[in-house]
């Protein structure tokens, strides 16, 4: 019979890097810690981990044996959880990530209000990249925005929000407000899709496209990175209209040429395709939906 708390207490050690971190978020003691995890090895007939004075780590088959744990540890929290999907009331934890600026804006607020309301409820929040594992990570849920790479997880697309081109009063008495695409090409541009950023398609008030052929003059990975440079003159940016509202009302930036528009930016709740999707995560999947409400933004 596999005993379930000698694979949570090795997921514990391999997630917190060491017994006595383990054992400090278990509640258990270093020496409990160790023995459980000795017996598994005896039992496994294998060694799962390296030990030394300074250094903790796995071995390959260990390496493999902790994504067979975290997948059977979620689908018995998961399973509990649909055996409680009859009470109102929420336990146990929830693991969420987003990226850093759509995350820290939209989604880490929209799960404090969401624990507020589910006091027996643990969240855990973490701003992070679009490629984190989420099963060896032992995530519940991830927030992404834009394109989905193809992967084995569920996703379901929770809302949308605009993307707006903006530049600075000095930037544009510099350049010249430009009147066309062909105008607005001209400018120097600040490129948040690095590789990618040299086309852009707009549509104007008829819905034709127009193919835009830009040269960017500089690029960052984050909106708000993105925001520092638009800022601070260095060209046009297309920013989403949550990270726009403080700026544009006090005139540091203006919006470049309102009448076309870019396409909407989807957002979509990604999770582990497992057997049973908790009550947990199908609750504030549904919370975070109503939150962004018909227009897809918070």
């Amino acid at each position: 019979m596999i005993n379930l708390n000698r694979l949570a207490m090795y997921a514990a050690v391999v997630e917190a890097g060491s017994f006595t971190a383990a054992a400090d978020a278990l509640g258990a003691t270093k020496a409990v810690v160790s023995f459980n995890i000795k017996q598994l090895e005896q039992e496994l007939g294998v060694a799962l981990l390296t030990r030394s004075t300074r250094r903790l780590a796995l071995t390959e088959a260990g390496e493999g044996f902790y994504r067979h744990c975290a997948r059977l540890l979620r689908e018995a929290e998961a399973a509990v959880d649909e055996a409680r999907s009859g009470q109102s009331a929420l336990s146990g934890s929830l693991r969420v990530t987003a990226s850093v600026d759509y995350g820290n804006r939209v989604v880490a607020p929209a799960l404090a209000a969401f624990a507020r309301e589910h006091p027996g409820l643990q969240v855990s929040y973490r701003a992070g990249s679009a490629h984190a594992d989420l099963i060896a990570e032992r995530l519940d849920l991830a927030i992404r925005v834009g394109a989905l790479e193809d992967s084995s997880y569920r996703a379901t697309r929770i809302g949308q929000f605009k993307l707006w081109l903006v530049a600075s009063p000095a930037l544009l008495a510099q350049h010249g407000a430009p009147r066309s695409p062909q105008a607005l090409a001209a400018l120097p541009w600040l490129a948040n899709r690095p590789g990618r950023s040299d086309r852009w398609r707009l549509i104007d008030g008829k819905g034709r496209e127009h193919e835009l052929r830009v040269a960017p003059v500089a690029q960052a990975d984050t909106a708000s990175a993105l925001l520092a440079f638009a800022l601070a003159g260095c060209g046009v940016a297309a920013l989403p209209e949550w990270l726009l509202d403080e700026p544009l009302a006090r005139g540091a930036l203006q919006r470049v040429l309102p009448s076309y528009s870019l396409p909407r930016q989807e957002v979509y709740a990604v999770y582990p395709d497992t057997r049973h999707v908790s009550a947990k995560v199908r609750r504030f999947i549904d919370f975070l939906r109503a939150r962004l409400g018909p227009a897809g933004a918070a």
